[in-house]
């Protein structure tokens, strides 16, 4: 049962990502957006945090979940399997170094970087979250490591779906 339960979730947040893709210009995107969490380095572990054996980290009231760190270790290793797999995650974009300095952020290529915001939509519809994506993002885009170029085009493009108007 647990294992439908995941497959209607990501099916229906695949079909949300699918449309905000498609008003974007970058259906192909929404095609294949999360195909990764369909392979077992994923599925499994996925389906067991989110609908097995709860470990009491779940989803704030905005939406939002610390992906790493959780104390499940094979969540942890899927969640980095998928974020290293599918640039639409700014984790994609930072690069670790040496112990001790700071990482290195890299600017978001604009396709991924749209599904990115895509990616926050179709979520925030899928899991019926009452808070809106500019919402989600005031609350939890400071623990994004950015690209300053990159949060520029994010909010940008925040402001335009929020009809926001913050430089006029």
């Amino acid at each position: 049962m647990k294992h439908l339960r995941y497959l209607a979730y990501v099916l229906r947040h695949k079909w949300f990502v699918l449309l905000e893709c498609a008003r974007h210009g970058i259906l192909l995107r929404g095609l294949l957006h999360d195909l990764s969490k369909f392979s077992p380095s994923e599925w499994g572990p996925y389906v067991d945090h989110f609908y097995g054996r709860r470990l009491g980290r779940q989803r704030d009231a905005t939406g939002y979940y610390k992906p790493t760190d959780t104390g499940d270790f094979a969540f942890d290793n899927a969640w980095l399997h998928h974020a290293h797999r599918n640039d639409h995650h700014w984790q994609y974009w930072v690069q670790a170094d040496e112990p001790g300095t700071e990482p290195r952020v890299h600017p978001m290529a604009g396709y991924a970087l749209i599904e990115m915001v895509c990616d926050w939509v179709g979520a925030a519809r899928a899991q019926r979250s009452q808070a809106t994506v500019g919402e989600w993002y005031a609350a939890n885009g400071h623990k994004m490591l950015l690209h300053p170029n990159t949060r520029t085009h994010v909010e940008f493009i925040l402001d335009e779906l929020t009809g926001n108007t913050h430089g006029q």
